[in-house]
């Protein structure tokens, strides 16, 4: 069934490793919602240009500063030099010094050039995006300081990675040591509170029946909260699953370099295997991944499927 979204709103749904992009234009200017991975930077570009036929895009929103959201901001900025950039506050710091570590791009093993901000996108505000009023809520848990927003003339929702049609994203928290499955349950709160209609994920076609969606991002969270390491298993194949979608093959033996050098694969294996067990836990991960349907192996060589 086709899904109508407010006038002037159009959504490009992408393929893994870039978030959906929300492009809004209407007499009061033109915003872009996310921007993807800095590898699709150039497509992202087209996009948008395509869609604008000409306008220059005023405004740049980004949910959260995980690489696959903003990894575009830095050639949607060097295009448009008039762009205005709001992120959440929560990393605001870190952007204007640019630290990648406590950005997360160095733990991750992921990628994203320097952009710069303009403003912070406060929860509890609202902002006129196009010709729409949108509300601004937090929505900590998959990462703690993103927020999602709320258009409610029409109840439309761009939630991000707080949730998805199947679940939601990886709750980063968790794998730095800190309890946050409980904000996961309260976004989830808040979300079905403003009660939306249409439903934008970060990842995946728009849907309409948020209440089943719902239901199922609480029944994968209960299992999560009753097997801690379930979520751990689930984040490192999200992770290794990135690296192949970046990659495309990738040498078996430098996937285990890349591993070891990389924080959260490091820490996460030092916990359930010793030092000379982590190849171990290497071939029993792409094993998984292969059994999913995830990966291929030929010969030495690791494929993305």
């Amino acid at each position: 069934m086709a899904i109508t979204f407010p006038a002037g709103v159009t959504v490009f749904e992408r393929g893994w490793l870039s978030s959906n992009n929300i492009l809004i234009q209407g007499e009061g200017g033109t915003a872009l919602i996310d921007s993807g991975y800095c590898t699709h930077a150039e497509q992202t570009l087209a996009l948008v240009e395509s869609a604008l036929q000409g306008r220059p895009l005023d405004l740049l929103l980004n949910t959260h500063l995980h690489s696959d959201h903003c990894g575009g901001n830095a050639a949607l900025q060097a295009r448009f030099p008039e762009l205005q950039t709001h992120i959440p506050p929560g990393h605001a710091d870190y952007v204007r010094v640019w630290d990648a570590y406590a950005l997360s791009y160095t733990p991750t093993g992921q990628h994203c050039p320097r952009f710069s901000l303009s403003a912070t996108l406060q929860p509890g505000s609202e902002m006129h995006l196009g010709d729409l009023q949108w509300q601004v809520h937090a929505a900590p848990g998959h990462d703690p300081h993103s927020v999602i927003l709320f258009e409610p003339q029409s109840r439309t929702l761009v939630s991000a990675d707080a949730l998805w049609e199947k679940g939601f994203g990886v709750v980063f928290p968790e794998l730095d040591g800190d309890d946050a499955f409980d904000e996961v349950s309260a976004t989830l709160d808040v979300i079905e509170r403003l009660n939306p209609a249409t439903v934008i994920p970060g990842h995946g076609a728009a849907f309409t029946d948020a209440p089943q969606a719902i239901a199922y991002a609480r029944q994968r969270l209960n299992g999560f909260v009753q097997n801690p390491g379930k979520h751990v298993q689930y984040a490192i194949k999200v992770l290794v699953k990135f690296k192949l979608l970046e990659a495309q093959a990738i040498e078996r033996a430098a996937l285990e370099q890349w591993m070891q050098s990389t924080r959260y694969f490091a820490d996460t294996f030092g916990k359930h295997f010793d030092a000379n067990k982590f190849t171990d836990g290497v071939d029993h991960l792409v094993q998984d991944l292969v059994r999913s349907g995830a990966a291929a192996v030929q010969g030495s060589v690791i494929y993305n499927r």
